[in-house]
């Protein structure tokens, strides 16, 4: 299993970080069903950044000279020196799509948004691609497969953002 280091940026968010990287090591044993273009990327140590949508714009117009809000951004690794990549979320984007419920079934939506957010980097790092419509849609069934793959195994991970 490759190693997955996990930088929370994020000051109200709460995870265990344990089961975020059970997460990763599920989706890299699963690349097979998920049908993954390029196997090849599972090398290498993954790195996972939680971020507000502040820094995660900065990244964003940084990076890709586009300073509008984003959920995820995807920085491939260097095989050469031992990295497979790094996915970078927003917090508040997965907050801001499930309405800021706070009931138990909105815990759980803004759990699955936010684990949605970083299968989508996964993905990427796999070699999808959804800036055109039909690859896009190739990578919604990805996500499809990958998100029903985690929740099989239960390894959704828990995210909360408090007060």
């Amino acid at each position: 299993m490759r190693p997955v280091v996990i930088a929370n940026r994020h000051s109200r968010l709460r995870f265990d970080r344990r089961r975020v990287t059970a997460a990763i090591h599920a989706l890299d044993a699963a690349a097979a069903e998920i049908r993954v273009p390029q196997p090849g990327f599972l090398g290498g140590e993954l790195s996972l950044v939680f971020l507000t949508d502040a820094a995660l714009g900065k990244l964003h117009d940084t990076f890709l000279a586009d300073p509008s809000l984003t959920d995820v951004i995807t920085f491939e690794g260097d095989p050469a020196f031992g990295t497979g990549g790094e996915i970078c979320v927003s917090a508040d984007a997965a907050a801001r799509q499930v309405g800021r419920m706070r009931t138990a079934a909105g815990v759980a939506a803004f759990s699955a948004e936010l684990t949605l957010y970083l299968v989508h980097g996964w993905l990427h790092l796999a070699g999808y691609d959804d800036l055109v419509p039909i690859k896009k849609r190739a990578m919604r069934r990805a996500e499809a497969r990958a998100m029903a793959v985690l929740r099989r195994c239960r390894c959704v991970p828990h995210f909360q953002l408090v007060a």
